[in-house]
């Protein structure tokens, strides 16, 4: 199914009407998910935004013959109703697509829900995908355009990181103006930390070279006392609206680093909780954090769904030393 803005017998203003992608190209986004009925409202978001819209199908489609039906963009809807998780088959159409999205340089945006973010984040591992976590619809309509603006970008120059913290930045605060016009409640602001500074100079400062010695590293402070400057910094909710401390990236800086001294594994939920935005918000963060090398992905052994996430070698580095370099004796390490 192709959703025009308008008749076939106006050429004229349904091109002047059509998005077009960086090449200067009517941009195509094919929808797949279970309910046709949801299906149906996404393309006629994305209709009414300018873009032309592909019914994808059902999720079996992605498992069943060629996927013939790929646009640009391709939004995916396979949100996880119960607590068993998402279904094997689904998994495998995903993981499919995903490949195949890689393979064609198109952009893949996934709608799930928190009960399917571990799932959706373990088997989307090819296509850089973007991932909604229980988007509204202007939240759909958003991403679709953010992404096509990244195309673009793309095909002009190599995003440097300034230009990926500015995308972040504008993002955010798009959702929020979204969130605002859509009446569908408060959106919390977060604003970047100095994300381009620390990316630079996370790796810890080396030491002068000298002949039979090793410079040893500083090592991380006790978990716990980690755990209360996270439970300090979560109290200031209590008397002051949250948005004006958001800083997702430390949140889960501070976080991953507990959790590597006490021995604990992070989830992708687990850990966009930690960071005190919206799901797709800190999802976005923690995406950046891996390209930047400063996160790492882990499979779980035990379960080829899962992916945990933990703190690169030069990242624990970079925040043993930072704690080290504080003069709070109960911050040292034990």
């Amino acid at each position: 199914m192709l959703n025009d803005a308008h008749p076939a017998s106006s050429p004229a203003d349904f091109s002047y009407d059509m998005v077009a992608d960086g090449a200067g190209l009517p941009a195509r986004v094919a929808i797949f998910g279970e309910g046709e009925s949801l299906r149906r409202q996404i393309a006629a978001d994305l209709g009414g935004a300018g873009f032309r819209t592909i019914d994808g199908g059902g999720l079996r489609a992605l498992l069943e013959g060629p996927i013939a039906l790929l646009g640009d963009v391709v939004v995916v809807d396979c949100a996880v109703t119960g607590s068993r998780g998402m279904d094997g088959m689904m998994l495998a159409g995903l993981a499919r697509l995903d490949m195949r999205v890689a393979r064609s340089g198109a952009k893949l945006i996934v709608g799930t829900n928190m009960e399917g973010l571990d799932d959706v984040f373990a088997v989307l591992d090819q296509s850089n995908p973007q991932i909604l976590v229980a988007p509204s619809r202007a939240e759909r309509v958003i991403a679709v355009g953010r992404v096509m603006g990244e195309a673009g970008a793309a095909r002009l120059r190599e995003m440097g990181e300034e230009d990926r913290v500015a995308l972040l930045r504008l993002s955010q605060q798009v959702e929020a103006i979204a969130h605002s016009l859509g009446r569908m409640g408060h959106a919390q602001l977060a604003e970047p930390s100095a994300f381009s500074e620390f990316k630079r100079d996370y790796a810890a400062p080396e030491a002068p070279a000298m002949t039979g010695f090793a410079a040893p590293r500083p090592a991380l402070p006790d978990p716990q006392a980690v755990r209360q400057i996270i439970a300090n910094r979560q109290a200031r909710a209590k008397f002051f609206d949250p948005a004006l401390f958001g800083d997702p990236a430390w949140d889960m800086l501070l976080d991953l680093t507990a959790a590597h001294a006490e021995g604990a594994r992070v989830s992708v939920t687990s850990l966009c909780i930690a960071a005190a935005v919206p799901a797709t918000t800190a999802l976005r963060w923690l995406t950046q954090m891996v390209e930047s090398g400063i996160f790492i992905r882990v499979p779980d052994p035990s379960d080829k769904r899962r992916a945990f996430i933990a703190l690169s070698d030069k990242a624990l580095a970079a925040m043993a030393g930072y704690f080290a370099s504080l003069r709070v004796p109960q911050l040292q390490a034990a």
